[in-house]
């Protein structure tokens, strides 16, 4: 076999194998290989293409008489090239009825069609005779019920199986002899994009998540994608290098981008986000109303938590920018919250709040009510950044995916004990269950029926029992139903979670002196906290008082339970950036700053964080709890200088931020109105970029430059009739609340003079004496203001 010209050939990828795999070695003449043993092709191109690198149409190869190796006896896994190979056979026997013999016996396609991994006019073709071509076989079933099945054998090459109209067909579950999961994935992210971009001959082939999961027709599974696509696994599979990738990750919108290298030398390495985190960020967006402050914060937050190269691809599309914004408030990692003079320390860090009703259980009952400490959102977000995952976590994240999530009580939080055996555990590495005292390893108790039967002749808890009876059903999650791989979730009374854990064994027994708490399962507990976080970061309501029970995927926030689950994955840097957490806080000049963020203030700073040299913890003061800000959470807050002048701000305040001033600005107007197709110098004849400058201008005379009209306000008109709205319900009532309803100074600021000459806005009519009063009585004229029903903006034409 020569080592021919050009490089780049469809067929090159299966000679590069064959190499490899030892199968084709260094012949005695060094342009040639030469087989070491039989191998099997499906047709004689195909083994043109690979022997002699495509340069012939394969009418002159011969097979081997001596083979020990038949065409009909191919076995084992599908490979892609004898796929396609099929493929090119079957579009030549539509066109030409070449192969016949073999194509016609399987008449009209009917059920099952597979999607080629090449670019062809038509991509779509009926599974049963693809496979036989490849077997050389005219018998066989097209499903998926057996190994050999056609649809179950392109399947399981990594081939994506799919209606006539070449939508995916979801793989049955009750097969085990189906790929599945990360495994199938891996398969075909190999086929459809590292193969195809090899033999086109790129230098590099980009995967985003959200294209692989369309093409393969799956839904929310990209933690699974990502996972799988950045695993050393998926590298052996490709024979590609580790890949560089877009944060966040995993997401819909990671891209894993792998260069192609030469195979000598190739090593396996670990993955390395492309995109660096920043410094601790304190910023205050401030300026007047109307220059987008609160729109700049989501670009602001969006970009310190994906980093500048993916937001800067978001900068100009206002939609995708907010989606994202969006997905990370959903995911817990933005906070958004307005201050108010009524903003207290006791909302922003901790306070103490009245509750009723019982900690384990709404059903139970207390007399009157107790004050319970109450994390407020800056502590909640603290807590969360110090969950935020370093690049080996995000490399190798544990998942939810093919897992039950359960909620599951470990003692009693009000009881003397609890603390000590919830230490137990988490050292120990199990979990424990009460209810009765009984050994439930035979394996007869794997039915429910048989537990009730042992319950009901030795059971130590009083009254009726049955299957419904939580000694009973829960005794059966706990030893039957909680799989190795599934998740437990460990509360603190209904309102708090202190611990995650993936269920790692098999139900056993271990008697304890005190005869409570005998039943275990291993645990690989992945987080914990004994003070406990809100239920409401994971869950969308309290739990309840039962001890065991499997939660609603669709009621859990699937992310922020992730980042819980992988935040014990250690670093072998321990400086490593960790993702990003970011608070806003609008209207941050509004609330008492020295009342709201009290000791806490000194802590923001970037060198005072946790982990920093300088790091600082304070004793909270109604916990108690040692607390410390987290180095990855950024605040950025913004600031109306029309409310509240910058100079009034707290000091402490004003050393430990960044200021940036957002002025009215007309490129951003235009910028705004050319993303829809509109011209902000000349819309319906309005110069919207004069008018804006000459107002402001005349605002800046008679007031100050701080209380000017932000762009803003027309960024979203798209006619003459949208600007006349602007000025009248928004622009006139500002102006005049600037002014004190001196309606002179607002005709000044809009070009109208004294009203009476020529208005184009508004118009005045001197007020007539009444009776009883002289004309110079109350000194000068008295001028009655309106605003006209039409404006004349003919000093602002286009």
């Amino acid at each position: 076999m020569r080592d021919g010209s050009p490089t780049v050939k469809r067929n090159r990828g299966e000679r590069d194998r064959l190499v490899r795999e030892g199968v084709l070695v260094p012949d005695e003449n060094p342009a040639l290989f030469r087989f070491s043993a039989d191998y099997v092709f499906t047709s004689r191109s195909l083994a043109a293409g690979v022997v002699i690198d495509g340069n012939s149409n394969g009418g002159h190869w011969q097979e081997n008489p001596a083979a020990t190796r038949k065409l009909s006896e191919h076995s084992g896994p599908l490979t892609r090239l004898e796929v396609e190979a099929a493929m090119d056979a079957y579009d030549r026997y539509q066109q030409s009825g070449e192969h016949a013999a073999i194509f016609d016996t399987f008449g009209e396609p009917r059920d099952f069609w597979v999607r080629s991994t090449r670019e062809r006019p038509n991509r779509i073709y009926p599974t049963k005779p693809i496979v036989g071509f490849v077997q050389n076989k005219t018998q066989l079933n097209g499903g998926w019920g057996q190994k050999t099945d056609a649809a179950a054998r392109l399947h399981n090459a990594g081939y994506i199986i799919v209606e006539a109209d070449n939508a995916p067909v979801p793989p049955p579950e009750r097969y085990d002899h189906l790929a599945n999961n990360a495994d199938r994935i891996r398969l075909c992210a190999r086929n459809y994009y590292v193969e195809p971009a090899r033999e086109n001959g790129a230098a590099k082939v980009a995967i985003r998540a959200s294209d692989l999961s369309r093409d393969m027709g799956l839904r929310d599974a990209f933690p699974a994608i990502c996972s799988a696509l950045g695993g050393e696994k998926f590298q052996k599979l490709a024979n590609v290098p580790a890949p560089a990738h877009t944060l966040p990750n995993p997401s819909s919108s990671t891209v894993f981008t792998y260069q192609f290298a030469a195979l000598e030398g190739h090593q396996i390495m670990t993955l390395q986000p492309t995109t660096a985190m920043p410094a601790t960020t304190n910023l205050i967006l401030y300026g007047p109303p109307g220059t987008g402050k609160t729109y700049a914060t989501a670009w602001e937050a969006v970009r310190l938590c994906l980093g500048d190269a993916v937001a800067e691809t978001l900068s100009n599309n206002r939609d995708a920018l907010m989606a994202e914004y969006h997905r990370l408030v959903g995911e817990g990692r933005i906070e958004f919250i307005t201050f108010h003079q009524s903003m207290a320390y006791e909302d922003f860090v901790e306070g103490r709040q009245p509750t009723t009703g019982s900690d384990e259980g709404e059903e139970g009952t207390s007399a009157g009510f107790r004050l319970e400490t109450v994390p407020g959102i800056f502590r909640r977000i603290a807590k969360r950044a110090e969950t935020g995952l370093g690049k080996k976590a995000i490399s190798n994240r544990i998942t939810t995916e093919g897992r039950q999530i359960y909620k599951m009580s470990v003692g009693f939080s009000r009881d003397a004990g609890d603390q000590e055996l919830f230490e137990e555990v988490i050292e120990g590495g199990y979990t424990v269950l009460d209810w009765e005292d009984i050994d439930w390893s035979d394996p007869r108790y794997e039915k429910a029926e048989e537990i009730l039967k042992t319950c009901e002749a030795q059971g130590k808890i009083e009254g009726p029992v049955s299957l419904q009876s939580g000694q009973v059903s829960i005794t059966d999650t706990f030893r039957n139903r909680l799989k190795a791989g599934d998740i437990i979730i460990v509360s603190k009374g209904n309102r708090l979670i202190r611990a995650i854990g993936e269920v790692t064994g098999p139900y056993e027994y271990h008697p304890r002196p005190e005869g409570r708490f005998g039943h275990r399962r291993d645990v690989q507990w992945l987080w914990h906290d004994p003070a406990g976080v809100p239920v409401t970061e994971i869950y969308d309501g309290n739990f309840t008082m039962r001890s065991l029970y499997g939660l609603n995927n669709a009621r859990l926030n699937i992310p922020v339970l992730e980042r819980y689950m992988n935040s014990a994955i250690t670093e072998i840097d321990a400086d490593v950036e960790r993702e990003a957490f970011v608070l806003i806080i609008d209207e941050i000049n509004r609330a008492n700053i020295s009342k709201v963020f009290g000791e806490l203030i000194t802590l923001l700073e970037p060198d005072k964080r946790l982990g920093q040299p300088n790091a600082l913890k304070v004793h909270l003061p109604y916990s108690r709890d040692e607390f410390g800000v987290p180095a990855n959470l950024h605040i950025i807050g913004t600031m109306n200088t029309a409310d509240r002048s910058i100079a009034l701000l707290d000091t402490a305040l004003r050393r430990r931020f960044t200021f940036r001033e957002l002025m009215p600005d007309v490129d951003e107007l235009r910028r705004a109105l050319t993303t829809r197709q509109l011209d902000a110098g000349n819309l319906d004849g309005i110069d919207l970029c004069k008018l804006l400058l000459k107002i402001n201008e005349r605002i800046e005379y008679l007031f100050d430059r701080e209380h000017q009209i932000g762009h803003a306000y027309f960024t979203s008109c798209r006619s003459r009739a949208d600007v006349e709205d602007v000025m009248r319900h928004k622009i006139i009532p500002l102006l005049a609340e600037y002014f004190y309803e001196d309606w002179s100074k607002v005709a000044a600021v809009l070009g109208d003079g004294d009203g009476t000459n020529g208005s184009r806005v508004l118009e005045a009519r001197r007020l007539a004496a009444p009776a009883g009063f002289s004309d110079d009585e109350l000194g000068g004229d008295k001028m009655r203001w309106s605003v006209k029903a039409s404006f004349d903006f003919s000093d602002f034409a286009a």
